[in-house]
């Protein structure tokens, strides 16, 4: 009987970690909200004075953006990639044994992080090294997977090349935290927006976006140009270098280039003819925010070229970030999620909800920077993300918690 309920009472956790996907993503859903809503109330009591809280021992803003591009996305990414990776190459599934502890990691790290706003620097240092930790065993199984592959895949080498970038970048926040260097601190968030997040969401895109539209549109030509993923590369770093340099007046040169790739990809990608459901449509919709983020970027370099001023402030890098990744974070977990589960390759009402909400989150967040009140403003694009994300978050973590509809494993 005591040995009955035991095997009840676990049985959700063997389900969460019976795939990388399931486990990674339920920590991903996790954390985008737990992040979210405490920047949420943070920026609430900054512009109106609710509850005293003022500023942790790191800024709130530092401590935003590296949750976000070092914790909460990477989690989807790690679990995306854990298992894509042996697929692409043709080589056997992970086990749970490799990648539960890269789950903890990250998980553990972000916990740790967010309890250190409050309670102090300790735990902020003890979250930074605990991540740091997950990252490197989930980096290490992916390079093994790619080392076994001779190196042959070109997007798993872009991916595991961003995600190098991104153990620099963290290796970098942990350090600040020991140091207190401002510069430090400031190459970290450029690095983990620039050199980490916009490379992988650009490279599962060039991989998966035709793909998935050819197995919906018949006929349908694929175009993938691997030219496209060394013309990011090459641009995005240039950017970066750009920033970290300070030399805002000339990163239009690299930005317009961008913009055109990015509109040029969307234009070849776009289907022509056939009706399109709308689990394909909100990629094309979400992958549109990268040409309009470049594009902002662009005019933001003229125009402070010309006059030394920052007309759009951090409307572009909000428009990569709200924009781009998180539309293509509902748009691409949606569909793995249903795919993986057993269900229809649907948007759903609640995916559709989460992602119509993120558009107008987005807009709202660019609009910030030039409305009056700008502080309000973003506090309600944060309650906006966390009105947007809360539904999809408990269907999709109810869905990691179950079992496959079509009693497949996995």
């Amino acid at each position: 009987m005591t040995a009955t309920l035991a095997h009840a009472s676990f049985a959700p956790l063997r389900i969460l970690a019976a795939a990388p996907h399931r486990l990674m993503f339920f920590i991903g859903a996790a954390n985008v909200l737990l992040a979210m809503a405490w920047w949420m109330v943070w920026l609430a009591d900054a512009r109106w004075q609710l509850f005293g809280f003022g500023q942790p021992d790191i800024p709130a803003g530092w401590l935003h953006a590296t949750v976000m591009q070092y914790q909460v996305l990477p989690s989807f990414m790690f679990g995306f990639l854990l298992t894509v990776f042996p697929r692409w190459m043709n080589q056997p599934a992970l086990t749970r044994a490799h990648y539960v502890p890269v789950g903890i990691g990250l998980f553990g790290g972000q916990a740790l992080t967010l309890i250190g706003i409050g309670a102090g620097l300790p735990f902020l240092q003890a979250g930074a090294l605990l991540t740091i930790a997950g990252w490197i065993v989930g980096m290490a199984l992916l390079v093994r997977v790619l080392a076994r592959d001779g190196g042959q895949t070109w997007h798993a080498t872009s991916c595991v090349f961003a995600l190098g970038f991104g153990l620099l970048g963290l290796v970098m926040y942990a350090a600040f935290l020991y140091r207190f260097d401002a510069r430090v601190m400031f190459v970290s968030m450029k690095t983990g927006g620039l050199a980490l997040l916009l490379p992988i969401y650009f490279t599962v895109c060039h991989r998966m976006v035709p793909f998935f539209t050819s197995c919906v549109i018949k006929p349908y030509r694929v175009y993938r140009p691997m030219w496209a993923l060394a013309a990011l590369w090459a641009l995005t770093l240039v950017h970066l270098w750009l920033e970290l340099r300070h030399a805002y007046a000339w990163s239009w040169i690299v930005d317009l280039p961008l913009m055109a790739l990015g509109a040029w990809l969307l234009w070849n990608w776009l289907p022509r003819g056939g009706r399109s459901p709308a689990l394909l449509k909100v990629l094309f919709v979400g992958f549109a925010w990268f040409p309009i983020a470049f594009g902002m970027y662009a005019l933001q370099s003229i125009w402070f070229a010309a006059t030394s001023e920052f007309i759009l402030g951090r409307g572009p890098a909000h428009a990569l970030f709200v924009g781009f990744f998180g539309s293509l974070l509902v748009a691409m977990v949606t569909r793995v999620t249903q795919g993986h589960s057993g269900r229809p390759l649907v948007l759903g009402p609640v995916a559709g909800f989460a992602f119509v909400i993120v558009q107008i989150v987005a807009t709202t967040r660019v609009l910030a920077e030039i409305a009056p009140d700008a502080l309000a403003w973003q506090a309600a694009a944060a309650i906006g993300w966390v009105g947007a994300f809360a539904p999809w978050v408990l269907r999709s973590t109810w869905i990691y918690l179950t079992p496959r509809r079509d009693g497949a494993p996995g």
